[in-house]
Order: C-alpha cells, then structure tokens, then sequence
C-alpha cells in the first residue's frame, strides 16, 4: 500500500496518541496477509484459479504467490521447479501447512516483482493470479516477468480489472483510491490486457466475465500470453 512519506500524530482524549503510520504498517503487515488470504480464497476466485494454475509446467515462477492459495492446482507431474515470488514473508508464512502435500520443489523467494532475482529467460511458465492489481509500478514487473521467461515459454495469469460496462467503471474509478488505501494498493481499474501487451507480450488466448461478487472487483480476464 502506499501512503506517502506522512507520519501523523493525532492527540486522542486522554492524552493517548494515535500514530497513523505505526498503526497503518501493523494494519499492512499482521491484519491485512489475514485478510487478503480470506478474500482471495473464496470459491469464486478458488475457481478460478483452477482454470489457468494446472496449465503450469518446467521451471514455474509465480508473482506473487501470497499465501499459496495456488499451490494445490498445480500439477505435480508437469512443474520442475517453482519460484514463489513475494515481498511479504509473513503471508508465505500463512502458506506452511500446504507445501507438506507438494511433490515439486518450492523455492519461496522475497523480492519485489518490479525487480526479479533470476536470470533471463530462466522460467518456462510465469504465472500472475490477482496481483497485477496490487504492484505500484506494474509495468516494470510485467517487463521484468517478459525478461526472465524463456522466448518460447507462457505467461499464465488470471486478473480481475477494468470492467466493459461504463456503470461500473465510474464506481471503480469513483472508489479507486479509498480501496487502494484500505485494500494493500489493489486497484480495482487497471486494463489487464492492454498492461500485458505493453510489456511486450502477445496474448494467444483470453476469456472474461463476472465472477460471483462485489461488481467493481469481480470482473475476469484469464487467459495465456507469449513473449514477441
């Protein structure tokens, strides 16, 4: 999430004081990996999940890999390797009671997506599942996925967006900011294709609709895209 270089000190009855930056990094680093790992695994996204995270194979890199909510769709007989790529270790370590049933290796790895620490072309699959919404400069990762993605490898990804019908695009837009404060810096707004194609990609298959729930955080893109 971010908030700005501010650090109020805001006097409470009492003589007690509030510190909005203190209580807003104990918000983003204990309550919020809880929160988004409830919301993300309702039975909506859960399926939708199940439709791209199996299609995964060789050496995997995932963005964002939160608290593993993906891991078992993945198929063991087809991943080499995976890379879970996050910058929060306290949401991998709400991931630990998955990796046990795992028969692929899992290489947890803190990072930010806007700057990889593997080598170019090292991946045959990266795959993004609901975290394009939330990296601040998501061009430079979605670059950077292009950079360490073999040229003949896939880039999964499964993304809620920009939705087609102006209704709910002036909600999204209305309701933007204050859902980024609150919501770890999703954005309800962004085009999901049109960023994938910026980065030098080619999407080779796509679907959309409306997933079960809130209207201006439900519309899908999923789909698979190649390297120009």
């Amino acid at each position: 999430m971010i908030l700005g270089q501010k650090n109020l000190i805001i006097p409470l009855l009492g003589g007690i004081q509030f510190n909005e930056t203190l209580t807003m990094n104990i918000y983003e680093k204990y309550l919020l990996p809880r929160i988004v790992n409830f919301t993300c695994g309702l039975k909506p996204m859960m399926k939708q999940r199940e439709k791209v995270v199996p299609l995964a194979k060789g050496r995997v890199l995932e963005i964002g890999v939160g608290s593993g909510l993906n891991l078992p769709f993945y198929a063991p007989s087809l991943v080499k390797h995976l890379w879970g790529l996050d910058p929060s270790q306290e949401t991998w370590a709400l991931a630990k009671d998955k990796l046990g049933t795992l028969n692929f290796d899992v290489e947890f790895i803190e990072a930010s997506a806007e700057d990889i620490p593997l080598d170019s072309g090292s991946a045959d699959t990266v795959l993004i599942t609901y975290t394009i919404c939330t990296i601040p400069n998501v061009l430079t990762a979605l670059r950077e996925a292009h950079r360490v993605l073999k040229s003949d490898g896939t880039l999964l990804f499964c993304e809620h967006g920009l939705a087609p019908d102006e209704s709910v695009q002036r909600w999204q837009n209305r309701l933007n900011p204050l859902w980024k404060r609150i919501g770890g810096g999703c954005n309800l707004n962004r085009p999901i294709p049109e960023l994938i194609e910026q980065a030098g990609f080619s999407i080779r298959s796509m679907e959309t609709m409306y997933i079960p729930g809130w209207k201006p955080a439900s519309f899908n893109y999923w789909g698979a895209a190649n390297s120009i």
